[in-house]
């Protein structure tokens, strides 16, 4: 091919390849845009790419995502913002397609290139895009256009402006619900571009016009809008504007929008202030934690803990803390372990003579529910409460439970309980962890599901850093000893695991004198399995002994196994016995 033809090859490549049956090449092609464009150079790729791209538009969906996306950062291929507004046809195209991801990926790579453009460009070449969308004749062109506006408002002449939130308001009031929609969830965005003096007139109207949508699926999304638009106004107009809304709304006879207000109602009490919020927010609350629907119970419930920190302790105990009774004995399983993952954080909200007398018996009942789910989140939150009530009483009331759940038939609630040991470890002290839990550490040790055994010799080590190496001489070891010898053979592997995690714990001294002796007659076991278990923890105890001990013991027990029939003890002896030599040389 002759030098004068070169640049026109890569070109003739994507045109070659976007128009290929195979959708991979033609998505290969369109990533490759990049790539393409700075072999063509800037002119051409304005001239010549960019069109193609624009009429290119009748493909396979994947393949327009992927162009909606690379031309969001296409501007430095174009010749900068300076021409950023040739983009804009392309993506003009893709905001009118059916597919939703492509259009909104279209949206974002328009408000990309916009928020880069001059304000001059911006007026001569992106507003006339939007009122182009937003007139569209088919429904999805102004869906998108709704997105753009926060772009296009701030840049805009007076006249443009008013021609614009218009426009807008037309859009909220458009026969199809999918174009509300999007007007509705695009509202706050637009809202925080407008001044001051519009937003209590202009777009207070079309919000007022959002919230008495027949369509449920409006109304939810304005009740996202409740929430932003609260943050904009003044505390005052928020609660002549904003609060009724949301009042109304709690009591919606959609069940969909209530469970949006439960989620959103503590952002709401911030914006409004304290007296309103006591005054009409705290009656919404509770009634829907209260809700005939379980969604909007588990929404509700599972704010709880925030909303309480809004409030003053007595308002809590004397609106909320009824309603959270109520809810730990829930008929949903799935309103109390949402109630479950959040309760603890009130003890601090609510002090400490509240916590004991009304939280506690909420508690138990939660840690004794049928619902695994329930139990383990209660479990994974304990300290909370132990901050607020102190030791003694934790001990005395919710021990108990704890030392029932260690046993609990599901083992993922065994297993949280175990990760909460060397927590409970600590705030407990080692006096009363040797009498109450000491005995249930070593039984997790020959639990029935391999992942529990698994947490336990974890939780050794951890307990041996919390207490130190003289107690775990004392209370672990000897137990961990008297299992080496256990007949089942998953038992014994499980113990060569916490030795491999306790030697470092230990010290060199130990290891050598009580823990080596033990891997040192697993390798002499009958199962493979064993064998070349204790060959990967004679290797990671190279480091830890003396290289006497490692030439003297480890050595020998490596090169009888390095021998076995067995290829995967061969395998792994090999393997430790290069660790050895690696050292030695070293040294």
């Amino acid at each position: 091919m002759s030098t004068a033809e070169e640049p026109l090859y890569p070109i003739a490549v994507l045109i070659d390849e976007l128009k290929n049956d195979d959708i991979q090449l033609r998505l290969n092609s369109i990533r490759r845009l990049s790539t393409i464009a700075r072999a063509l150079g800037e002119e051409r790729t304005r001239k010549e790419l960019i069109p193609f791209l624009s009429e290119n538009n009748d493909d396979d969906d994947e393949v327009l995502l992927a162009m909606a996306e690379e031309l969001g950062v296409f501007i430095p291929f174009v010749g900068g913002v300076d021409y950023g507004h040739v983009l804009l046809q392309p993506l003009e195209t893709l905001c009118t397609v059916e597919e939703t991801c492509v259009r909104d990926k279209a949206v974002e790579s328009l408000c990309r290139i916009g928020s880069q453009m001059r304000e001059t460009d911006l007026v001569e070449w992106f507003i006339p895009l939007v009122k182009r969308l937003a007139a569209g004749e088919w429904f999805t062109a102004r869906v998108s256009a709704c997105g753009l506006f926060h772009i296009a408002y701030p840049s805009a002449p007076d006249t443009l402006k008013t021609e614009l939130r218009s426009i807008y308001s037309q859009l909220c009031q458009d026969d199809m619900p999918m174009v509300r929609r999007s007007a509705a969830s695009n509202l706050g965005k637009f809202a925080a571009t407008v001044e001051p003096a519009h937003l209590k007139t202009d777009i207070m109207s079309i919000f007022e016009d959002l919230t008495q949508d027949d369509q449920d699926s409006v109304r939810l999304l304005a009740v996202e809008g409740c929430a932003a638009l609260g943050k904009l106004l003044e505390p005052q107009n928020c609660v002549a504007h904003i609060l009724p809304v949301i009042v109304n709304f709690s009591q919606d006879k959609s069940w969909r929008v209530r469970y949006m207000v439960a989620n959103q109602l503590y952002e709401l009490c911030e914006a409004v202030g304290p007296e309103p919020t006591r005054m009409d927010l705290v009656p919404a609350y509770v009634r829907l934690l209260r809700d005939n629907e379980a969604e909007v119970r588990i929404a509700a419930a599972g704010k709880v803990t925030k909303f309480c920190r809004i409030l003053s302790p007595e308002l809590a105990i004397q609106h909320i803390l009824p309603c959270v009774k109520e809810l730990s004995s829930d008929s949903s399983q799935h309103v109390r372990s949402a109630l479950a993952s959040v309760i603890m954080g009130m003890a601090p909200v609510l002090g400490k003579d509240a916590t004991i007398e009304q939280l506690l018996p909420i508690f138990l009942s939660l840690l004794k529910d049928e619902f695994p789910d329930v139990r383990l989140n209660i479990i994974s939150k304990l300290d909370q409460v132990n901050q607020v009530i102190g030791i003694d009483l934790l001990s005395q009331s919710l021990l108990p439970a704890i030392v029932e759940l260690a046993e609990d038939r599901h083992w993922r609630v065994r297993l949280a309980i175990i990760e909460y040991i060397p927590l409970l470890a600590s705030q407990l002290g080692v006096g009363f962890f040797d009498d109450k839990l000491g005995a249930l550490c070593m039984q997790w040790l020959q639990d029935k599901v391999y992942s529990i055994r698994d947490a336990a010799a974890n939780n050794l080590k951890r307990l041996a850093e919390e207490f130190g190496p003289e107690w775990a001489m004392q209370h672990i070891i000897p137990q961990v000893l008297e299992m080496s010898t256990n007949p089942h053979y998953l038992y014994r592997m499980t113990i060569l695991r916490a030795v491999s995690l306790l030697a470092p714990v230990m010290g060199s001294e130990i290891t050598c004198s009580k823990l080596l002796p033990v891997v040192v007659n697993a390798s002499k076991d009958r199962v493979p399995n064993i064998k070349f278990n204790a060959a990967k923890v004679l290797q990671s105890l190279i480091p830890i002994v003396d290289q006497s001990v490692a030439e003297r013991t480890i050595r020998p027990c490596l090169v009888e196994l390095s021998e076995d029939p067995d290829v995967d003890v061969r395998f792994f002896a090999n393997q430790a016995l290069q660790t050895i030599d690696s050292v030695m040389m070293a040294s």
